[in-house]
């Protein structure tokens, strides 16, 4: 039995002896080519069984092509009342650290830009805000009782109270909706079931369990569900699919209910400027949809 930790190093053996099979001479005609045939066939099986291993073993170093690529479904419910809707979907390969000083000395300044600019109320008027808020009505929730996110981040700025800091990947998400005014969630997207996330709007007694929030009461609220159930709203993102420090491959989705796609796409590239400035990433992907 070949031990877990030798796996690679075996299969890599093997390589080398199908190789040395395939330069022989020594076959008649016909056998070279049914051995060459054969040979083609056991490395293309050993070849899925080396990506296998190596997504499974380094699964914190695999690169891109090894990650799912989440799809991102805008139900017929959410058109009916935000049919200018338009999202932003960054996803990348991420370091997350706790903590960075250089990213909160931006927070920092953004803090001093909104207290000199905004009030509790007029933060109101922002685009994404207002917009978001207006949706929230429109599916029959209070927005002044369930605030979107973005809205409570900067109304505790203004309140001049300190911005809870979390780690790396959550602090600069936050910095994003602040900086837009939309509301942001943030994903460790190996922990959706499912490649496929579908916003729609929650029902009476869905289960959800808000991140630091406990069970929280969605019906009403704009939800983007994954094949297990919700995994985030303008409100509050789930526990089940929270970014920790041990996420690796990130998921970002950027809620435009203004409908305003060049600045949905301005908050999606200050992302990849954040992760690449402070998670180690190439900055990944951005996909629009609607």
């Amino acid at each position: 039995m070949i031990e877990p930790e030798r796996e690679v190093e075996a299969v890599t053996d093997v390589h080398v002896v199908l190789l040395l099979m395939l330069s022989s001479n020594g076959s008649s005609a016909e056998q070279h080519w049914k051995m060459r045939h054969a040979v083609a066939a056991t490395i293309a099986v050993i070849f899925q069984h080396d990506c296998l291993l190596y997504s499974k073993k380094y699964a914190n170093f695999a690169p891109t092509y090894f990650r799912r690529t989440m799809k991102i479904i805008v139900s017929q419910e959410i058109e009916q009342v935000c049919p200018q809707f338009v999202g932003a979907a960054v996803e990348a390969q991420v370091v997350n650290t706790p903590y960075s000083a250089e990213l909160w000395d931006e927070i920092h300044e953004w803090e001093e830009r909104f207290r000199s600019e905004l009030t509790t109320e007029s933060l109101k008027e922002l685009s994404g805000i207002a917009a978001t808020r207006r949706v929230y009505k429109a599916c029959g929730k209070d927005p002044s009782r369930y605030r979107p996110a973005s809205e409570q981040l900067i109304r505790r700025m203004l309140q001049g109270k300190e911005l809870y800091q979390i780690d790396t990947l959550v602090d600069l998400v936050n910095l994003a909706s602040i900086a837009y005014g939309y509301s942001i969630g943030g994903f460790d997207a190996d922990k959706m079931v499912g490649t496929t996330l579908t916003l729609g709007i929650g029902r009476e007694g869905e289960p959800y369990e808000g991140i630091g929030r406990g069970m929280l009461n969605i019906a009403g609220l704009p939800v983007y569900r994954d094949q297990q159930g919700g995994v985030g709203t303008p409100t509050s993102d789930n526990e089940r699919t929270k970014m920790t420090l041990a996420t690796t491959h990130l998921l970002v989705l950027i809620n435009g209910y203004d409908g305003d796609e060049e600045r949905v796409r301005q908050n999606a590239a200050f992302i990849q400027e954040l992760i690449r400035k402070y998670c180690q990433s190439d900055g990944g992907t951005v996909a629009i949809y609607r």
